[in-house]
C-alpha cells in the first residue's frame, strides 16, 4: 500500500483546529439544558457495553449527515429544532470529523473534546440499557 496523503490524526487535529470543543465538566452542567442537545454517534454495541447519556440522540455515525439534512430521505426532525448541539464519541476522534464534516454542510454543532471517555470519571450520569 502506498503512504496516504494525510492520516486519521492528522484529520482529527485539522478537525479540531476549526471547530468548537466542550469540555467534559462544561458539558455534565448543561446534561439537563433543554436547549442543549447531546448527540452520541457510537455504535449500538458501544452503547451497550458501556452505557450512555441520559437523554441523548443516537445517531449512528454512519447516518449522521443524511439525518441532519433537511433535503434527506433520511432527515430527523430532533435535527431541526433551533438548540445547541454538541456531538460525543468514545474519545473524540470521530466526533471531531463528524461536526468538522457537518459545519461543511451549513449546521453548526460542537464535540465533547474527550469523548464519553471521561464522562463518567468525572461525575457524568450513565444509564445503561436494561438487562445490564
Amino acid at each position: 500500500m502506498s503512504k496516504l496523503k494525510k492520516t486519521a490524526a492528522q484529520m482529527v487535529a485539522d478537525a479540531r483546529a476549526r471547530i468548537d470543543e466542550v469540555e467534559t465538566a462544561d458539558l455534565i452542567a448543561l446534561v439537563d439544558d433543554p436547549n442543549t442537545v447531546i448527540v452520541d454517534i457510537r455504535d449500538v454495541r458501544e452503547r451497550e457495553r458501556t452505557g450512555y447519556i441520559p437523554g441523548s440522540v443516537h445517531a449512528p455515525r454512519g447516518m449522521v449527515e443524511f439525518w441532519i439534512d433537511p433535503d434527506s430521505p433520511y432527515y430527523k426532525e430532533v435535527f431541526g429544532q433551533d438548540k445547541r448541539y454538541v456531538f460525543h464519541c468514545a474519545s473524540g476522534w470521530r466526533s471531531a470529523l463528524t461536526v468538522a464534516t457537518l459545519q461543511e454542510m451549513g449546521f453548526e454543532a460542537a464535540h465533547l473534546k474527550e469523548g464519553f471517555s471521561t464522562w463518567e470519571k468525572q461525575g457524568g450520569p450513565v444509564e445503561k440499557t436494561k438487562g445490564d
